[in-house]
């Protein structure tokens, strides 16, 4: 298992010289924004598809480096109710998949979408409850008219370019939890997966070591970022919170670094976990920490995952 990072946090640097700090503080990965909420800092997908060349360079930026690419990662909206919004989401996730296929790097990194509550809505509508009962039909109309029919058509098409789908579950988005994805694969095919992230199953409720056995072998592609709640503030007002992400003392939940919201135990289960259920891959570092610096971040992350990867799991107690 190895230990990349996710390139966003790096949005000040080129690209050679991001690669050159990524080797120097030893991680041996990186997953690759590609467009929409990740921006395209480092990857164009339309001009590297139209130029050979530029994709060979850009390829061998990482392979001479030792470093391989993770993942291409277009988290967007492709399903939006704004028909213009939608299409240029689209847009990005095929130039990212066919961008994929010609870098032989097989998954693509995003977020399942939300639409509206109807034809006519202007705006997405995710829905978290079953009553009053018009909240149990939106959700059918988005699943039936808009959320099967757009998924159909482009996992075919990325199966087309032997392409894996990893969703990343968010709340926000029709696919937030372990059963949303699954419903989404059953319906339309192992062409979708996961990309784990357990940042944002924590504040669910959601213990990530179930959600790994849950879901097995759909698991394509996981994020490495940790969650710190606040009893009080979840005591005080539960976990659904609308406060500032930077506004620390009144949220509810934070992003953390990996470690400084779950202890090296809990890591080491999730690794273990994962070895379990057959992933070998990487744990991609995503740093959103509001309490941390870049560095301070990533330090405590690569020693937090190094100390988790190095533990041989018959020793990890992952079900404990």
């Amino acid at each position: 298992m190895k230990i990349g990072v996710f390139d966003p946090v790096f949005g000040s640097l080129e690209l050679e010289p991001m690669l050159d700090r990524i080797v120097g503080i030893g991680l041996q990965a990186v997953e690759i924004g590609a467009g929409n909420y990740p921006g395209d800092r480092h990857c164009k997908p339309a001009e590297l598809l139209a130029d050979a060349g530029a994709r060979r360079v850009f390829a061998e930026a990482f392979s001479s480096r030792g470093l391989v690419i993770s993942a291409l990662s277009c988290h967007g909206n492709p399903i939006h109710p704004d028909a213009e919004r939608a299409r240029r989401d689209d847009e990005v996730f095929r130039h990212t998949v066919r961008l994929a296929a010609e870098l032989e790097i097989g998954t693509v990194n995003l977020f399942s979408g939300c639409p509206g509550d109807s034809a006519s809505a202007k705006q997405p509508n995710w829905v978290t409850c079953a009553w009053p009962p018009e909240y149990g039909e939106i959700v059918r109309w988005q699943w039936d008219e808009v959320v099967l029919p757009y998924w159909h058509q482009a996992a075919g098409f990325a199966a087309e370019q032997g392409i894996r789908l990893a969703f990343e579950m968010h709340p926000g988005f029709v696919v937030y939890n372990p059963k949303t994805l699954i419903r989404l694969r059953d319906e339309v095919g192992d062409t979708i997966g996961a990309n784990l992230d357990p940042s944002h199953l924590f504040w669910q409720g959601i213990d990530p070591i179930v959600a790994v056995r849950e879901l097995g072998k759909a698991i394509y592609h996981v994020h490495a970022k940790d969650t710190a709640l606040d009893p009080d503030n979840v005591a005080r007002n539960g976990v659904l919170d609308l406060e500032s992400y930077s506004d620390v003392a009144r949220r509810s939940w934070v992003f953390r670094s990996v470690g400084d919201g779950h202890d090296l135990l809990f890591w080491k289960r999730f690794v273990s976990a994962l070895r379990v259920v057959g992933y070998d891959h990487v744990l991609s570092i995503e740093h959103e920490d509001p309490l941390a610096s870049t560095d301070e971040g990533l330090s405590r992350a690569i020693a937090t995952l190094r100390a988790a990867v190095l533990t041989e799991p018959a020793t990890a107690m992952w079900w404990a």
